[in-house]
């Protein structure tokens, strides 16, 4: 009996790969980029199964020239670079690997906010560069964290451990979300608030929502004009919730103190992006998920989805479809 073919756009360690290999045939793109779209159409198009990341288009077009596809599972929480529509109407199943990153991207948050308020990079680079010179009372000055004001958008599963993190230094944590968590509440001591009242309150703000045409470019212009003058800002969701340009002037005008990015609008950047020109500025490479544990939990998790799929079976977390 033939085995299933299944496409897979990224390395992966052997001990993946074997799992997968005793139930499929496997085709690897052994490049660490995304697969470009003529090529993934290619390579899809006899797959029963596609192992994605959140970096590959999954169009319409991908999906409706893959007749044999019966799942595709991100190795990611999100999954808006899945057309699921087209795939609904193909009757493919899309999998995708929420919970398990949950506590590791809520520690790179915190981070990313503590490095942020307190200029840690900056401070760094003067000691790289040897330009230390003796103590000076005002130098690399920053923002307290401890009893300050915790603003997050976005109160899922992450915006939940991002809060519980903030209790252990006593701050006050408001939350906007499209509806009130009040199990949240109880557990994290966080306080609902409209949006325009966290943006105004907050000391540090933290994005922590999904892509959706609701939360696109939320954070503009308009928002950041709304912030305190030493508001520290982070996000860790999506770069599609921030407007960059808005958020450069911001930055480079002293609308507000710093920013903690770890992802942007269009990814991968490069040296020029005008973000990284900012001396108030922590960027990161979208590594929000990236620990040893973690990153193999998402990998099996996704190896299992694609065996659930290719068997017919029901899926440990499904996309909802459209």
């Amino acid at each position: 009996m033939t085995k299933p073919h299944v496409f897979i756009t990224r390395p992966m360690p052997h001990w993946l790969t074997e799992k997968l290999e005793q139930e499929a045939t496997l085709d690897v793109w052994n490049k660490n980029e995304a697969v470009p779209e003529e090529e993934l159409v290619r390579r899809t198009a006899e797959a029963d199964g596609l192992f994605c990341t959140v970096s590959e288009p999954v169009t319409r077009n991908v999906i409706e020239q893959a007749p044999r596809l019966k799942i595709i599972a991100t190795m990611a929480v999100g999954y808006n670079n899945i057309d699921l529509e087209a795939a609904e109407e193909k009757g493919v199943k899309v999998a995708h690997t929420p919970g398990v990153l949950t506590e590791t991207t809520a520690d790179l948050t915190f981070a990313l906010l503590m490095a942020a308020a307190r200029r840690l990079p900056e401070a760094m680079d003067t000691i790289r560069k040897n330009e230390w010179g003796s103590w000076a009372p005002f130098a690399f000055t920053g923002q307290d964290i401890y009893g300050a004001t915790l603003g997050i958008i976005g109160m899922g599963r992450i915006g939940e451990a991002v809060a519980k993190r903030a209790g252990g230094f006593d701050m006050n944590i408001l939350y906007h979300n499209r509806s009130r968590k009040r199990e949240a509440e109880e557990r994290t001591g966080a306080v609902y608030a409209e949006l325009d009242e966290l943006l105004e309150q907050a000391d540090f703000i933290c994005v922590l929502a999904p892509a959706t045409p609701e939360t696109e470019k939320l954070i503009n212009a308009e928002a950041f004009r709304k912030m305190k003058k030493t508001a520290v800002f982070i996000n860790t969701s999506r770069g599609t919730t921030v407007d960059e340009k808005a958020l450069v002037n911001a930055l480079r005008e002293g609308e507000i103190f710093s920013a903690g990015l770890d992802v942007f609008e269009n990814e991968p950047i490069g040296a020029d992006h005008p973000l990284l020109s900012l001396s108030n500025v922590v960027a990161l490479p979208h590594i929000g998920s990236a620990s040893e544990k973690t990153r193999r939990q998402m990998a099996d998790m996704t190896a299992d989805h694609i065996l659930q799929g290719l068997h017919g079976l029901s899926l440990t977390h499904e996309a909802p479809g459209k």
